[in-house]
């Protein structure tokens, strides 16, 4: 019998997974009791009740339009990002621990761009390889001595993180070029208030719904214009680039403009805007697109994505472009090991979150050990995303093994490995009702001039497939609120 053929108890047939840290139960199947009341109040709603709700999401969700595309879907279809309306549940001192973890990473990772691109102590110092910065396809010499308005990099990250069945959050990479994903929190979040409004009020969950003023607050905030001139756009690719309703859902949540290359051009240093009452000052872009192609002067030739004269106008200082040009080495999976060093190097402190053990292919010693270990790791090729340029070492062919050997062999810098993490799991709806399924964590960070700020919770991306690792969207997975729960009064 389907789910949605009986008015059972939404939980009763719930088993945890075993060797993984559920967010729910635990390992004998009683819930925590930090989600019991999150859990009695849905689980008073019944089977059938909670399917008709989860059918009204998805078509809400496909009727506004909010969906994205698939590059390699060879029927380029746009699909409705799978939301599964089991919220993830944070308590609110757990997430403590998380948000000021948080901050004092991308502390560290702005000094260590301010560093790289230009006095380069930290590699002087051999902190961090020299060769493995430099060699990093990220790094762009091209902007070496230009310091961005405020000094910040990175003024929007997305760090992904995860537990292990220890239960702890430790993160699993940086993401500080153009994060995405922001834009379905705070869709998810409406949708829970319209379909949950009695369970989302009993519940005391933190707000999501400041964060495209907070956003808007720190972009003006390192802008170079005068506090009463309001110049801030978002650059989008346009309207075939799959994550296009991100994009123009924040330029509309911040009440700025949004704007393609062709609506721009540089004049004596200065970036501007066409519009019908003339030409607008641009002192602050919210860039969507990648570094290669914002200036066909300096980077790819044949873009037509950029603006002519923009990376002139960026070194003069009179624009500030978030990110920063050149963040992508911070994303370079192969630097990432490294984060911990810059903690203590840069902040004389000892890092709050932790990380997931790596081995990093351009060391002699860490290649030999993944070589003969490749059944037993995850293998990464360090610029790839969305799940790809990866091999499950545990689940894959003896076939796919020896060719992913091969590929490191002829390029090991272009790849690192780590041990499997059982990834914490959490309830999720599925044809045969509730069951298990893991799950990551992107917190998004926003840094004007004052301090990083956290937004309370983030994308919980989770793999609907049953038994997967992968929760990426493109790889077949979806997402869930995340509610990171007000503290009560003792």
């Amino acid at each position: 019998m389907s789910a949605d053929e009986t008015d059972s108890s939404l939980f009763s047939d719930y088993a945890p997974l075993k060797g993984t840290f559920d967010e729910c139960f635990d390992a004998d199947g009683k819930v925590r009791p930090e989600t019991e009341r999150v859990v009695q109040l849905l689980e008073s709603l019944g089977g059938r009740e909670f399917r008709t709700r989860q059918r009204l999401a998805d078509t809400t969700f496909l009727k506004s339009g909010i969906t994205f595309s698939v590059y390699s879907d060879r029927r380029g279809a746009e699909r409705i990002f799978p939301f599964d309306l089991i919220p993830r549940i944070i308590p609110g001192a757990e997430w403590e621990r998380v948000r000021t973890g948080l901050q004092q990473r991308i502390r560290a990772l702005n000094f260590f761009l301010n560093d790289v691109y230009s006095d380069q102590r930290i590699l002087a110092e051999d902190v961090v390889p020299r060769d493995l910065v430099l060699g990093a396809s990220g790094y762009t010499p091209e902007v070496s001595g230009i310091r961005p308005p405020g000094g910040i990099y990175v003024h929007i990250a997305g760090i992904d993180l995860i537990r292990g069945p220890d239960g702890e959050f430790v993160v699993l990479e940086d993401n500080a070029r153009t994060p995405s994903g922001v834009s379905y929190v705070l869709e998810n979040r409406m949708m829970m208030k319209k379909v949950f409004p009695h369970v989302f009020a009993e519940s005391r969950v933190m707000g999501v719904e400041e964060y495209p003023i907070r956003l808007r607050d720190a972009l003006a905030a390192v802008g170079p214009a005068p506090d009463d001139e309001d110049g801030t756009a978002v650059l989008t690719p346009g309207p075939f680039n799959s994550a296009y309703f991100e994009h123009s859902f924040l330029a509309r949540r911040m009440g700025v403009p949004l704007v393609e290359g062709r609506d721009l051009f540089v004049d004596r240093d200065r970036l501007y805007a066409k519009t019908t009452l003339g030409p607008r000052r641009i002192d602050v872009l919210y860039r969507r697109i990648d570094d290669p192609f914002l200036d066909p002067e300096v980077f790819r030739k044949d873009s037509a994505l950029g603006v002519p004269g923009l990376v002139r106008a960026y070194a003069k200082g009179n624009v500030a472009l978030a990110n920063a040009i050149g963040n992508g080495v911070v994303d370079d999976k192969g630097i990432y090991p490294y984060v911990p060093d810059m903690i203590r190097f840069y902040l004389s402190e000892e890092p709050i979150l932790g990380q997931v053990p790596t081995y990093v292919c351009a060391r002699e010693d860490d290649l030999a050990y993944v070589l003969d270990h490749v059944g037993e790791l995850v293998i990464k090729a360090v610029n790839e995303a969305g799940g790809y340029g990866m091999l499950i070492g545990p689940q894959a062919s003896r076939r796919e093994r020896k060719d992913f050997a091969e590929r490191i062999r002829s390029n090991p810098r272009n790849y690192i490995a780590q041990p499997r993490i059982e990834l914490s799991t959490c309830p999720t709806w599925t044809s045969r009702g509730v069951g298990p399924r893991r799950v990551d964590l992107r917190p998004y960070v926003v840094t004007g001039r004052d301090d990083p700020w956290v937004l309370p919770g983030g994308l919980t991306r989770v793999a609907l497939v049953e038994g997967s690792y992968v929760v990426n969207s493109s790889q077949g997975g979806g997402s869930k609120d995340t509610w990171v729960l007000e503290e009560t009064a003792s």
